[in-house]
């Protein structure tokens, strides 16, 4: 037990597992689970309002709808997708283009809701107090919203005609070739930038902040690329395991497109309130320097 004692005394001392401490103690009294259910319940309500709208907006660009949709959902189990294909199908057949340009802007205020609930986990994890009023949130919330709509469509504008432009500007000197290699990893790469650059907004402008405490936008970052990278890697290990192991037609028949649906909103929502905590945490380094606060320690109460 001394011997314990001594080695949890000497780790202690470094800064990564200083920095774990405290994000441990974090994770536990800021209670995420609970924000993670919470931020799930919202997300299942603004999600297919989100996607009605989206694909709207895509009906203003030369994008084709069905692929983009089944762009978006490519990291998502078979049932679900297929859950997700059938509602915008069954959506696109039963209503006409002028109630579905009454649903998208519905949507916009709907899926601006669970923005609204981000905020509030991010605002948790900062330990900031939200003072602004109901209406400037909500302006915040539905500013968010847009914004993600929009980035989203420029995503695949990008993919679609960078790759026309730059078969065209390569064949100019006879090195499409060239261009094919580099566009296998610029397809990847531009998604995540993309995705980098929404998270590290969010959790920039979206906790309750003053001019003493201001978030710079360079300290966004790590939270920004732990979430996008988190996402996608559990979304591609979720997908695979539930495709190839999983069993939960068996336990839930035809409910299991929707119940793998809340699993990975609920994983997501983990996600990206960690990477949240993991931008309050530095900040908190940042602030007071790297020492572990016995009030505030995961390691110190456990001697």
């Amino acid at each position: 037990m001394v011997v314990i004692k001594r080695l949890i005394r000497r780790l202690s001392k470094f800064k990564p597992v200083i920095f774990l401490d405290q994000l441990i103690f974090r994770i536990q009294d800021d209670d995420i689970i609970a924000y993670g259910t919470q931020l799930t319940f919202f997300l299942i309500l603004s999600l297919f309002p989100f996607i009605i709208t989206f694909l709207n907006i895509l009906s203003y660009t030369s994008l084709v709808r069905e692929d983009v949709l089944a762009r978006l959902i490519i990291y998502l189990p078979h049932a679900t997708q297929n859950l997700i294909k059938g509602f915008v199908s069954e959506i696109t057949l039963s209503s006409s283009q002028r109630l579905l340009s009454i649903s998208a802007v519905l949507g916009i205020w709907t899926a601006s809701s669970g923005v609204k609930a981000i905020i509030k986990a991010i605002n948790r994890a900062y330990d900031y107090e939200e003072n602004r009023s109901f209406i400037r949130l909500r302006l915040i919330s539905f500013f968010f919203t847009l914004a993600l709509l929009i980035l989203l469509t420029l995503v695949f504008l990008t993919l679609v005609f960078g790759e026309v432009l730059g078969k065209k500007l390569f064949s100019m000197f006879g090195r499409a070739d060239i261009f094919l290699y580099l566009w296998a990893y610029l397809r990847i790469l531009i998604p995540l930038i993309y995705m980098i650059l929404i998270f590290a907004l969010l959790y920039k402008f979206s906790p309750c902040t003053s001019k003493i405490n201001e978030i710079p936008i360079s300290s966004t970052f790590p939270g920004a690329v732990f979430t996008t990278l988190g996402w996608m890697i559990t979304s591609i290990f979720f997908s695979y395991y539930v495709n190839n192991f999983g069993r939960y037609a068996i336990t839930y028949g035809s409910l299991v497109g929707i119940i793998l649906l809340l699993i990975w909103l609920f994983i997501s929502s983990l996600i990206i309130i960690l990477g949240g905590e993991i931008n309050a945490t530095l900040k908190y380094f940042e602030t007071n320097g790297y020492k572990i606060d016995e009030d505030k320690s995961v390691l110190i109460k456990r001697l």
